[in-house]
């Protein structure tokens, strides 16, 4: 992962500062990354993806990644090039009672989710939706956005994030 950040890097003409500061990550936590000997979190991985305007699996080139943040646990399974634009389908996992805020991506990223076990509260920190077993929810994610399992039973969902190229 490390090569392809700094590739990504390089042919945006970005230093490792610039890189760092537009993701709001520390230089040093770049450098190891970029170096192969730091694990990125996933909000980490969100913050470079979006200052590089690509999606996260631009970062990771792989399907069957499995990403987890403070809560969430996400699957890539398959992902489309559709012209310039990227889709990442996902499965998200959230066990019951946990929540988590996900920092912005850039401008145009949309994500799409459909809820087969539990209840979601998701989208937008400020305008989050609710779903339940059947339910589809979808949002603009270049906001900071959030994801809460409620109640007893842990969260099964699909999660679609579409990408727009530059």
């Amino acid at each position: 992962m490390g090569d392809r950040v700094r590739q990504l890097r390089t042919a945006r003409a970005l230093s490792l500062s610039a890189l760092a500061r537009a993701a709001g990550v520390g230089k040093a936590t770049l450098s190891g990354l970029e170096a192969g000997m730091r694990n990125p979190t996933l909000d980490t991985l969100h913050a470079v993806a979006a200052a590089l305007h690509v999606p996260v699996t631009a970062l990771l080139g792989a399907t069957g990644s499995d990403l987890r943040g403070s809560a969430v646990r996400v699957e890539v399974l398959r992902v489309f090039h559709e012209g310039p634009v990227t889709v990442e389908l996902c499965t998200l996992t959230l066990p019951a009672g946990t929540a988590q805020v996900s920092p912005a991506h850039h401008v145009g990223v949309t994500e799409h989710v459909t809820v087969f076990a539990g209840t979601l509260r998701a989208g937008p920190v400020d305008t989050p939706g609710e779903a339940g077993p059947g339910g589809y929810l979808e949002w603009a994610s270049d906001v900071p956005h959030g994801y809460a399992a409620l109640g007893p039973e842990d969260v099964r969902a699909s999660l679609l994030i579409r990408t727009p190229g530059d």
